[in-house]
Order: C-alpha cells, then sequence, then structure tokens
C-alpha cells in the first residue's frame, strides 16, 4: 500500500493560521505587532528566494516584516554593528540573518552576537544549550518543523525509535536533543548517525521514524528502510531537469518512489519539511514577542 503523503504545505497553513489569530491578539493587547528583521548580505539567487518567501508570511500573519539587505563586501565589523543596532531596535521582536554568509565573515561570530532573546533561527549557543536542557522556548525551525509533522499527522515520536540521519548543527543534532526531551511530542529513543557511521543500513533499518539529512541525493534507498516506517526527508538538492522553465528541480535525500512502497508515511520534495521550517520561523517570532513584552 502506498504511504501517505505528509503534506508539509497543509500543515504550515494550519501553522500560520494560528500565529495570525495569536498575532492578531498580541497586536491589539500591545498597540504594535511582533517584529522580524531578516538580514540578507549580498544576491546569492537562492538565499533572495527564501528571504523575499520569508518576509511574505510574516506580513501574512500581521508582524512588521522588514528585509535588511547589505552588499556582499561588507565587512565583520559593518556587520556585527548592524546586528548590534537591531538588537536594541525595539520595533524587532525576532532576527535572522540569511546564511550562508560571505566567506570572508564569521558567520558563528554573528550569530553569538544576537541578543538571544530575539534568535529567531535559535542557533546562538545560548538558545542550544536551553535545548540541550530541555528548557527552551525558541525552538530551530527545521527540527521543530518536524517535530509539528509528526505530532500533527499522529505519528508521536513517544517511545520510538527515531534514527536520524545526518549530524548537522542546523538538523541532526537538535533534532535528536529535542525528540530526546522527556516532553509532550518528544520522549523518543534517538540514534545520531553520521559519515563515521559504520552499516548505516543495520540502523536506519531498525527505525520506526527515520530522519534523512544528510545532504546527498538517494543517500536513502528501500533496501535501508524497514516496511511500514515514517521517512521524513529533509534534505534539498539541486538537480538539472528538461522538464521545468528553469532548467533544474529539487528532489530529497531519499530515493522517494522506492521507499514510498514501503514507508507507512513519507514528506515530498518539495513540500515537505521546506513550508514547515518557515512556519516555524513565524512562531519563534511571535513567542519571542510575547516573552519580551513580557
Amino acid at each position: 500500500m502506498p504511504a501517505q503523503i505528509i503534506d508539509g504545505n497543509e500543515l504550515s497553513a494550519q501553522i500560520r493560521s494560528e500565529v495570525k489569530t495569536r498575532t492578531e491578539v498580541f497586536t491589539a493587547r500591545h498597540g504594535f505587532a511582533p517584529g522580524l528583521a531578516v538580514v540578507l548580505v549580498g544576491e546569492n539567487p537562492a538565499s533572495v528566494s527564501y528571504v523575499r518567501g520569508k518576509e511574505r508570511d510574516g506580513v501574512e500573519v500581521g508582524f512588521h516584516a522588514e528585509t535588511i539587505r547589505r552588499p556582499a563586501d561588507i565587512t565583520q565589523e559593518q556587520l556585527l554593528g548592524l546586528i548590534h543596532e537591531l538588537n536594541r531596535d525595539t520595533r524587532f521582536h525576532g532576527i535572522l540573518v540569511q546564511l550562508p554568509l560571505p566567506p570572508h565573515i564569521d558567520a558563528d561570530a554573528i550569530v553569538e552576537a544576537l541578543d538571544y532573546r530575539k534568535d529567531a533561527d535559535c542557533l546562538n549557543s545560548h538558545n542550544v544549550g536551553r535545548l540541550l536542557q530541555g528548557e527552551g522556548k525558541l525552538i530551530p525551525c527545521t527540527p521543530s518543523g518536524v517535530q509539528q509533522m509528526l505530532i500533527r499527522t499522529g505519528h508521536d515520536p513517544a517511545g520510538k525509535h527515531v534514527v536520524i540521519c545526518g549530524r548537522s548543527n542546523l538538523v541532526g543534532k537538535p533534532l535528536g536533543a529535542l525528540l530526546v526531551q522527556k516532553a509532550v511530542g518528544a520522549n523518543a529513543t534517538v540514534t545520531l548517525c553520521h559519515t563515521g557511521t559504520k552499516d548505516l543500513p543495520f540502523f536506519t533499518r531498525q527505525a520506526d521514524i527515520l530522519v534523512a539529512a544528510t545532504g546527498v541525493r538517494n543517500s536513502i534507498t528501500a533496501d535501508m528502510v524497514r516496511d511500514g516506517a515514517v521517512v521524513i526527508d529533509v534534505g534539498i538538492n539541486r538537480i538539472e531537469s528538461t522538464t521545468t522553465k528553469s532548467g533544474f528541480r529539487l528532489v530529497g535525500d531519499v530515493d522517494y518512489a522506492a521507499v514510498a512502497e514501503k514507508a507507512s508515511a513519507i514528506t515530498p520534495v518539495p513540500g515537505g519539511v521546506g513550508p514547515m521550517t518557515r512556519a516555524m520561523l513565524l512562531v519563534n517570532t511571535l513567542t519571542a514577542a510575547e516573552m519580551q513584552v513580557g
């Protein structure tokens, strides 16, 4: 039986509707809207596209959302100065610095300069530490989106064996930390696999929930997935295509067609985790605004 398709577009629309309702209450109560500043350095086409979507999402739910553009040759000191300005700017309750940054910029230093209370992407070490302790209020957007996908489609991670392929600071590590917590929507047994894992299929075939975040197209094949597993594909890989106007299309890390015949549920690419990541940015921004006004 073909797998259930976990529709990230539909789920993210639900979340945006919830955020819009909460935002209306917030704005009526305080006389101003939650503010989101998105910092874009340079003109990387993918980054420009992502940022445009994030700003549009913010406006649609009632935020004061603004993109702050700087040239690719901005110095480290100038960018740090901008971050400090935004930290002090009371119009903005959430700040997101679009990654990647140009190679001459120390991205870690920029992230650490963010006021942790305004860290909408939850990359600052203060927020990462609170996440590990189970005390985080702001949650990394992609891991939070994955968790919401599971909860909202009836695939509660509690008591399940979750195998995560990939140990990045953006997805693998924080997702493992999130799902292992003694909390609603968590309480999973988590195995974190990576490039140093010997016999990866041995682990993936044990997964009740398998998360692919390797960054490698078709790195998860049907023989690596047990029958009935839930498969979450975080990967975004651009490949050439003669069937699209742009000349390329997006695929994930999972061999989708083959794995969908074995899994009980699976996320598509595009239209899966991506829209959820954007939705959770809105949740973090609103949460940050609510915390800052007490």
